[in-house]
């Protein structure tokens, strides 16, 4: 077995309070040290964790502490300087998705991080879900015969202390874009890794109800067309009351599989049997197992289902999703340009 992975979290917000609680219950994870802009905010969560130390510089952090890789769990607009500054110290990191704002920088993480062989993967957790995974596999081996179509959707809710407690996330410039970048994209990434094929063109449209006052969208829908003449049709929300499940449908030659996340992960097969394969890692859940496979990606090698060039596809389609609700036409995707 390889030594434990020397890891610090970067922004102590909620999602990272989860990620915290899996490294503790992970034997090959030492979580060594927090960093947080807010000093007490970084002194509160070592004190719930039992960090020895907490940081309000990331500099100082990188410089300090003796690291195998950071968790970055910040705002939007600071992934790309605090990826590349990971990089340029030999440092693995696993980062909150979008791996960056834009196709552009995300294509320029990719470079370097290739030209310096260090890690960087995109916590899409959903590739680790027990449903999510089984979709895939049996779309990508063949099962489902020819791939038609897929639909998402993420009817979500979210209330004002969403953007009250975070105001960069309603603030287009340092977010990058609302509910379809930020909980979309999710869905999307798992259909386009299911249909293994590259977008090549979108169709999209997006709305601000209930929240006039933030700069991006709470509403967005598009249909995604991909190189193999398959589509997509992806709708996200922040307003949707209740809150309900996320669903994903795709359509082949031989059957139909249906991915629900309530009341637990779960696929329903129609038309024929399929035999469900399990997600790689260890864990209950799929930010855990995520984790896993990361810490063993960066300490063994072994495969990780969401390295920074495979986050890529899916930005680009957001992007372009993006494009077409300013333009009104179907926007053209150039993704591999530049890599």
């Amino acid at each position: 077995m390889s030594a434990p992975l020397r890891l610090a979290i970067v922004g102590c917000g909620e999602i990272a309070r989860w990620m915290a609680l899996f490294c503790r219950l992970n034997r090959r994870i030492d979580l060594v040290a927090c960093c947080d802009s807010q000093r007490p905010v970084a002194e509160a969560f070592a004190a719930r964790f039992r960090l020895p130390r907490a940081y309000d510089n990331y500099g100082a952090l990188l410089e300090a502490e003796h690291l195998d890789a950071v968790y970055l769990a910040v705002p939007h607009d600071l992934h790309f300087e605090m990826v590349v500054a990971a990089i340029e110290a030999g440092i693995h990191a696993l980062v909150e998705k979008p791996v960056t704002r834009t196709l552009t920088e995300g294509r320029e993480i990719v470079r370097r991080a290739q030209a310096a062989n260090v890690r960087v993967g995109v916590n899409y957790q959903y590739r680790y879900d027990t449903g999510c995974y089984a979709l895939a596999q049996a779309a990508r081996q063949g099962e489902l015969g020819e791939l038609y179509y897929g639909r998402c959707n993420v009817p979500w809710h979210r209330k004002a202390a969403y953007f009250e407690s975070g105001s960069w996330r309603g603030e287009l410039a340092r977010s990058g874009g609302g509910t379809l970048l930020t909980q979309g994209s999710h869905a999307l990434d798992v259909l386009l890794w299911a249909l293994d094929s590259p977008p090549r063109a979108a169709t999209g449209m997006t709305a601000r109800p209930r929240f006039p006052q933030v700069e991006v969208e709470t509403v967005a829908l598009g249909t995604v067309e991909l190189e193999s003449g398959a589509l997509i049709q992806v709708s996200s929300s922040m307003v949707a009351r209740p809150e309900q499940a996320v669903t994903l449908e795709l359509y082949g030659e031989r059957g139909t599989a249906l991915y629900s996340n309530r009341p637990w992960p779960h696929v329903r097969f129609r038309g024929l049997h399929v035999r469900r394969m399990r997600p790689p890692g260890w864990g209950v859940h799929a930010l855990q197992r995520s984790l896993e496979a990361f810490r063993a990606w960066a300490m063994e090698g072994q495969p990780y289902l969401t390295p920074a060039d495979e986050a890529l596809p899916v930005l680009a389609a957001v992007e372009a999703l993006y494009r077409s609700s300013q333009s009104g036409e179907k926007e053209i995707i150039k993704l591999n340009t530049g890599v």
